[in-house]
């Protein structure tokens, strides 16, 4: 089993932030327990090199939870030749299963047939679910990339990364004509309407507009119009990696052109069709459209959002339209900004009614220009883990002792990258 003793540069890592929050020592404590959680607990290696990384109180794997997982471990795998390994061992596993179906968002870790199977759509038994979601595909290529950008290794690189690499492009490509050439459709019965796709699965109808579309969002829920805005500000921004990849690794000049050519016609289409003049606010970016005139504002908790833009890389912090974003989405005018009596942060129509979650607490301290702001929500999240010394789902405004999930890997990861960046300490992006 894999213990955060097990790695000198981890105990580095660990020493680094306890010495730059001394004054605080609940936030060293729960860095170390919470680093401690996800390696012992979610990650698993396989004797084939591979790495397979559970949710936590689920028992099964999701592209984009795993890679955020192990996120902030990037750091001291620069230093650490084991922790590089099984980064990389991750990216082969994840490779694996896009190639395997671009559409899932879940997977078993071997054919059980656990999870989903009654879903209408193309199931088999290595998939846990089958919700088709951009961010799926945007994160293994994102982690590949700072794989090679914080460590200098490139042999996640190989031939089955660039086969699923060549597939992503393809879907993409295909979900930008989602209306005439996609074989997706996905139908859940018995259940909410944010569990299944309208249309007999085939999700509700959009124009074309460059972009690409995306049944689900981050949170699993169904997007309510096609085109979700921060997904395709991330796939942008991975296209963009991967030309690079291209150019610089593979001598590949033909796909980086594909790739960034993909790139441009989804951020065109973005700022076309994803941007609107707010009275209050000025222009913003939508959460969602359908290239038909019809707008969702909001901002969810889960990653990529609007909040996130910054952190995704898509524009700088400083951005007028993001600083615009900003604001609406840290307001009561966001449906789902809530402000209570121990808490005010974003929440999720994932969860109930008036719950934040500390994935977005983070991602607002991640994003926050003043350092006093990203200590205060460091602070925050500590204040609100009721005791357990762990992030949670979603928490209430007014109380949080009553909270969703006492086991969510993603949210510890994220405290534990706030809690990096409050001390200087980042992954390198570039």
């Amino acid at each position: 089993m894999n213990t955060v003793d097990s790695f000198a540069a981890l105990n580095d890592l660990i020493r680094a932030v306890a010495e730059r929050t001394g004054e605080n020592p609940k936030l060293s404590r729960m860095f170390r327990s919470m680093l401690e959680n996800t390696l012992s607990t979610t990650v698993r290696r396989h004797p084939d090199g591979t790495t397979y990384v559970i949710t936590g109180d689920i028992p099964a794997m999701w592209l984009r939870d795993s890679a955020a997982q192990i996120r902030p471990f990037l750091v001291p795998a620069r230093q650490d030749e084991r922790l590089a390994e099984l980064i990389e061992g991750l990216v082969r596993r994840q490779a694996a299963f896009m190639v395997l179906d671009p559409y899932a968002n879940a997977f078993n870790d071997a054919p059980s047939g656990n999870g989903h199977q009654n879903d209408r759509t193309r199931m088999t038994p290595w998939l846990w679910e089958r919700k088709y979601e951009i961010d799926s595909l945007c994160y293994p290529l994102q982690l590949a990339y700072l794989l090679w950008k914080n460590t200098g290794r490139t042999s996640q690189f190989d031939a089955a990364f660039r086969s699923a690499a060549k597939i992503v492009l393809d879907t993409w490509k295909v979900e930008q004509h989602h209306e005439t050439l996609s074989p997706y459709t996905f139908e859940r019965f018995d259940c909410p309407p944010s569990d299944t796709l309208p249309r007999e699965g085939k999700g509700a109808e959009v124009a074309f507009t460059g972009m690409t579309w995306s049944g689900f969002r981050p949170s699993d829920d169904a997007c309510r119009y096609g085109y979700l805005i921060p997904a395709n500000m991330f796939a942008a921004v991975v296209l963009e990696y991967l030309a690079e990849i291209s150019r610089e690794v593979w001598t590949d000049e033909t796909l980086a052109e594909e790739a960034l050519a993909l790139a441009g016609e989804i951020r065109s289409g973005i700022e076309k069709h994803g941007v609107v003049d707010h009275p209050e606010f000025g222009r913003i970016y939508a959460y969602e459209t359908d290239g038909m005139g019809n707008h969702l504002l909001m901002d969810d908790a889960n990653v990529p959002s609007l909040l996130s833009i910054p952190y995704l890389g898509y524009a700088k912090a400083d951005d007028p339209v993001y600083r615009n974003t900003r604001r609406f989405v840290l307001s009561s005018a966001n449906p789902y900004y809530y402000e209570g009596s121990a808490a005010s942060g974003i929440g999720s129509p994932h969860t109930p009614d008036r719950y934040i979650w500390h994935i977005a607490l983070a991602m607002q301290g991640l994003t926050s220009e003043d350092p006093d702001e990203k200590r205060r929500l460091l602070a925050l999240m500590a204040d609100t883990d009721d005791g357990t010394e762990m992030m949670h789902e979603g928490f209430l405004a007014e109380n949080p002792s009553r909270y969703t999930r006492s086991w969510f890997s993603w949210a510890n990861m994220m405290f534990c990258e706030l809690a990096m960046d409050c001390c200087g300490i980042r992954v390198q992006s570039r």
